[in-house]
């Protein structure tokens, strides 16, 4: 029970047992002085009639007798009155049935009023001439008391509804302000730090609303520090201190992650040995100086290109990661690579187009990391013996459909709904038990099965990524993939499907006229929550208020603050695969267990990704997480 209610129950009771009480004496008053009344008013009447009888007694006039008692008996307040004649015993009785008038039969079977008579003895001189027995009606007792009982009723019901709502109305306003810390209470404990509280008048409250202040601030400043921590770590495991791009660690952490993923793309790997003649003619600043310059400028250049990851791997070797890129878009982003070598080779006094080579591999199907490095590093290899500026690892393997092709078969699947499913349990760490399901889908073209990863880039690259989610949404729900089983099924977003508003009125329409939303959650890439975080935001809260959960999926990957963390509010974190393929004695569990504190401290469930086998789970035991998932537990098919 809320403070509220139990302050305004304790008023309610005391104000009931005050008005009780009065009610209690005031009745008691009204009933003791209605028969005293009726008591002295049946003396009266018993005195006078007994001295105006005298002169018919005395005469033995029956008929004066009874005239004079019929006008004292009809007056209607005595129920009986008996006359004895003492002379020869005649006794004569007149009587008066109790009925009354506008007074309920249960209030007058209560009781209140005894039987009340006065007897007495007519006499003349020394002589007794007759016996007078009246006994009072209750009659006009039972109609006072009821009516000033009903009129105190009425009254102090009025009174008593009036101070029940003064009362509601005037508690509301005193503790106004202790609703409000309690609020504030709630928000702190779901670690969401708002603005400060206005301190109120009350002494008590204003002390209280001071230090729930000083406690907010106390703990923002705590989970900013673990955000600041994440970064500090990650530029000192992560980062290369001299150009400030991510080093060879990094980088290989996101080529396992890359190709563990349905993706597309190229890796290229580039060597500067002009940067060695920079070295030799200025020193070892002058060339710092210039590798920063040249990171700075890569990255303004290039990401304008194509979605990329630019590392420094060595002194002299950078390595430049293409996600979802084609070969066309991959020259051209290699093309401007070039021309900004160029420009800075130009500036540092050297000659352009020497001293620097690049090599350059395209991603193909059940390629391995192994693989893409050998073709990356045989591809610059080849260009430096030939003293080209950069070469193309030339593959065998042929692409088996134009992007035409594609766009026919994946509009085709889609408005046919021909998807095949496969999910991945993700199980808890604590006990062998599924907390969720990832769905995965498939394609069947011409009876050859192609999965995610083969079509997934031209999804992407056709803009068709919010059309296939709908598909598959509407596909799992039609098919009762949700009720196979007690866990929720994980359904991945696509990029496109975050910043589409279409997409966004669509799902929160379809999840309103959905059973079960609560089996329902989406993973969100965290790319894109940095990429368009209103977008996110707004998707985000449809998925919520519609019964549904969500997460964020590769969590970590991202070089950035994780504030975005006290906005969203998901449910679950994936941490990043990468993380996963670090080689335990290069990298440091610190920053893996900062990156984990900051989603524990706002209650965030931990999911880790890309467990292939036993040993790779135990390294992430000591760091307390919930759940996890990979190849150490296939995804299975789902038959339709």
């Amino acid at each position: 029970m809320t403070l509220f209610r139990q302050i305004y129950s304790l008023l309610f009771g005391l104000f009931l047992v005050v008005v009780i009480s009065l009610a209690y004496v005031q009745f008691t008053q009204t009933q003791s002085f209605l028969t005293k009344q009726m008591e002295s008013d049946l003396n009266n009447t018993s005195n006078s009639l007994g001295i105006m009888l005298v002169p018919e007694l005395e005469a033995g006039d029956i008929v004066g007798a009874e005239t004079l008692i019929n006008v004292i008996f009809e007056g209607g307040y005595y129920r009986e009155i008996k006359l004895t004649w003492l002379v020869d015993g005649k006794q004569q009785v007149w009587e008066n049935p109790v009925t009354i008038q506008d007074v309920p039969q249960w209030f007058i079977d209560l009781g209140f009023f005894d039987t009340i008579s006065r007897e007495s003895t007519i006499t003349s001189g020394w002589l007794q001439l007759a016996k007078l027995e009246i006994t009072a009606h209750p009659g006009f007792g039972y109609n006072e008391l009821w009516h000033t009982l009903t009129n105190a009723i009425t009254v102090i019901s009025i009174l008593f509804l009036l101070a029940i709502l003064l009362a509601r109305i005037g508690l509301s306003w005193i503790l106004k302000p202790l609703h409000e810390i309690a609020q504030h209470a709630i928000e702190i404990a779901h670690r969401k730090f708002g603005p400060d509280m206005k301190p109120p008048k009350t002494s008590e409250l204003k002390a209280v609303v001071i230090a729930f202040n000083s406690m907010s601030h106390q703990l923002k400043k705590i989970f900013n520090s673990l955000d600041e921590e994440v970064s500090e770590l990650r530029k000192k495991n992560l980062v290369d201190q001299v150009s400030g791009l991510p080093n060879r660690q990094y980088m290989m952490g996101r080529l396992n992650s890359w190709l563990g993923e349905p993706d597309s793309g190229s890796l290229m790997m580039a060597k500067f040995d002009w940067l060695e003649e920079v070295h030799s003619k200025y020193g070892y600043q002058v060339r710092d100086e210039t590798i920063r310059l040249l990171a700075e400028k890569m990255q303004q250049q290039l990401d304008a290109i194509a979605p990329s990851v630019i590392a420094r791997i060595a002194a002299y070797e950078f390595a430049f990661l293409l996600t979802g890129a084609e070969k066309e878009q991959s020259n051209k982003y290699l093309q401007t690579l070039i021309r900004t070598i160029n420009q800075e080779i130009s500036k540092a006094g050297c000659k352009p187009n020497e001293h620097f080579a690049i090599g350059i591999a395209h991603r193909s199907e059940h390629t391995t990391v192994s693989d893409i490095l050998a073709q990356t590093d045989n591809a610059l290899q080849k260009a430096t013996a030939e003293n080209k500026i950069f070469h193309w690892f030339e593959s065998n393997e042929k692409q088996l459909y134009s992007r035409e092709q594609w766009r026919e078969y994946l509009s085709a699947a889609i408005t046919n709904k021909n998807f095949l499913f496969k999910w991945q349990p993700v199980y808890l760490t604590n006990k062998h038990e599924v907390t969720q399901r990832e769905l995965y889908c498939q394609l069947n073209i011409n009876g050859k099965e192609f999965h995610a990863g083969q079509f997934m880039p031209y999804v992407e690259l056709l803009s068709l990524g919010s059309l296939l989610d709908r598909c598959l949404i509407e596909t799992i729900v039609e098919k009762g993939l949700v009720q196979r089983n007690n866990e929720p099924v994980a359904i991945n977003l696509t990029y496109h499907s975050l910043s589409d508003p279409d997409f966004h009125r669509w799902l929160n329409k379809f999840l309103r006229n959905t059973a079960m939303t609560h089996r329902l959650v989406f993973d969100i890439p965290e790319a894109g929550v940095y990429s368009d975080p209103e977008a996110c935001q707004a998707i985000c809260s449809i998925i919520r208020d519609n019964g549904a959960q969500f997460g964020i999926d590769h969590f970590g990957r991202q070089f950035g603050s994780m504030a975005y963390l006290h906005d969203l509010r998901p449910s679950y974190v994936k941490l990043d695969q990468s993380f996963a393929y670090y080689d335990e004695q290069e990298h440091s569990s610190e920053l893996c267990r900062a990156l984990l504190n900051v989603a524990r401290g706002l209650d965030i469930q931990i999911i880790v990704t890309g467990i292939q086998e036993q040993p790779q789970l135990s390294r992430f035991e000591p760091l307390n997480v919930n759940a996890y998932m990979g190849y150490i537990y296939p995804p299975q098919k789902i038959e339709l």
